[in-house]
């Protein structure tokens, strides 16, 4: 199929390093057949680029294949690189030989036309064929390689955590259950589902965060991270939520919360200007068609120091502001999006790192400050959405551990004892954070729902594909 002999589209019209005159095999797809008796022009796309390549063929009678080559088919081209004689492209292809590998007939649904995202979301195996999704899966795939990218060379040892736990970090109770067990007639024991005749003999559930697991590495390695699936069974039909997501959580031995929040700022600002730089085919067109602001908002926040603010004063600041917000303001509240938003856009007009939550907000894991009353929380905050990234100084002191656990309602030691033994043997200061994925994309794109930075999203009601 001169799968190794082909020329893929991204290096003549990306990388430019095919000779005029050159003869080259191209596989790919049909975007637009235009055709009189004297000339034809295919335009064929192969996913390697935004860009199409034109294919000429100057008689057209000595292609009688030409009768079955419809939008949607998948053909094979050999023929002579040559400068273009339109105006919208540098080169295209004199075509030689045309095969047609797959037909596609008029029923074919992506046509010429524009369609709506909800219609190509009902369609998600063809969808990564029109220009939008074709670039936002390239840019997915080149943005993770950054991830690594970054993570390794500053001595970060990529960790896999599991996808099956028993235990939940987070401790929202929003889990799906992992069983073997027929739902219709589970074993019974004193009037209640004997878990101990399970697979794993206990009950389990698709893992909410890898960070547990990662504090117990970076007890021995240091610095790790972990970057994989992870599940909520939050019945959330926002176009910020999914119910199965990525998400990037560094966890770093002997590091507080300055050193915390120093990372996630170098972070996020290294994994803007990598987009900008190594994806600008892809942001280009994002620019252009999705949002005509958006590499002036990655600029933005590259280009500043992140304001650090405690909780405390971001909430005088709030209740100070006069403003008119949807949710109440005070102390002991959790702070929502219209507020991140206030304090990013308008109180300091840049990004914002707001630190030291009330400890009755947030999860058992946090470090307790000497006042009692609040933790060593961090939330990352940026224009436009608020809330990009959320992390904290891990509890590292064993009775204190065991008590916010138990104010928690977690009561079973048993359950968390590996994660209780890492403060009995060898305690250090630990921090890491969190950043979904998918909503690091929303933002680099400028997309609007989170459905459409997933090839193949799952949310309630909707596991199709």
């Amino acid at each position: 199929m001169d799968y190794k002999r082909r020329t893929k589209i991204a290096n003549i019209l990306i990388d430019d390093n095919v000779a005029v005159d050159s003869d080259v095999i191209i596989l790919g797809w049909v975007r637009t057949v235009r055709a009189s008796k004297t000339v034809t022009f295919i335009e064929i796309n192969d996913g390697s680029c935004m860009g199409n390549i034109q294919a000429v063929i100057t008689d057209p009678g000595k292609f009688p294949v030409l009768d079955k080559v419809l939008t949607g088919a998948s053909v094979r081209i050999q023929g002579k690189l040559s400068q273009s004689q339109g105006k919208e492209q540098k080169y295209e292809i004199v075509v030689g030989s045309l095969d047609l590998i797959g037909q596609a007939d008029a029923s074919y649904p992506l046509q010429k036309k524009r369609h709506s995202f909800e219609f190509l979301r009902e369609m998600a195996h063809l969808r990564p064929r029109t220009n939008t999704f074709g670039a936002v899966n390239r840019i997915r795939s080149k943005l993770a390689f950054g991830i690594h990218k970054y993570f390794q060379e500053r001595g970060f040892y990529y960790i896999h955590t599991p996808i099956i736990s028993a235990s939940d970090c987070e401790g929202a109770g929003e889990l799906f259950r992992v069983s073997s067990l027929d739902p219709i007639h589970p074993p019974i024991k004193e009037g209640n589902v004997d878990w101990d005749a399970d697979f794993f003999a206990t009950q389990t559930f698709l893992s909410v965060s890898g960070q547990l697991e990662a504090e117990l590495v970076a007890s021995s390695l240091g610095d790790v991270y972990t970057f994989g699936p992870t599940f909520r069974a939050e019945n959330s039909n926002t176009s910020r939520h999914a119910s199965e997501f990525w998400m990037i959580e560094p966890e770093m031995a002997w590091a507080e919360l300055d050193d915390n929040m120093d990372l996630a700022e170098d972070f996020v600002k290294w994994l803007f200007r990598y987009a900008l730089d190594d994806c600008a085919d892809e942001m280009a067109f994002f620019g252009r068609w999705i949002d005509k602001e958006v590499c002036q908002t990655l600029e933005g926040v590259i280009n500043s120091e992140f304001q650090r603010l405690p909780y405390s004063k971001a909430i005088r600041i709030l209740e100070d502001s006069k403003e008119s917000f949807e949710f109440p303001v005070g102390w002991g509240l959790d702070l929502q999006s219209e507020h991140e938003r206030y304090l990013t856009e308008k109180e300091f007009k840049r990004p914002v790192i707001v630190y030291d939550y009330p400890e009755e907000i947030k999860p058992f894991y946090m470090r307790v400050n000497d006042d009692g009353k609040t933790v060593r929380a961090m939330d990352v905050l940026v224009p436009k959405v608020g809330e990009i990234i959320g992390g904290s100084q891990r509890e590292e002191r064993y009775e204190i551990l065991k008590e916010r656990m138990l104010k928690k309602g977690i009561t079973d030691f048993d359950n968390y004892y590996w994660y209780l033994d890492i403060r009995r043997w060898g305690s250090v200061p630990h921090s890491g954070f969190g950043l979904g994925f998918e909503r690091a994309l929303m933002y680099i794109t400028g997309m609007g729902n989170i459905r459409d930075v997933l090839p193949f999203p799952r949310v309630p009601r909707w596991a199709k594909f």
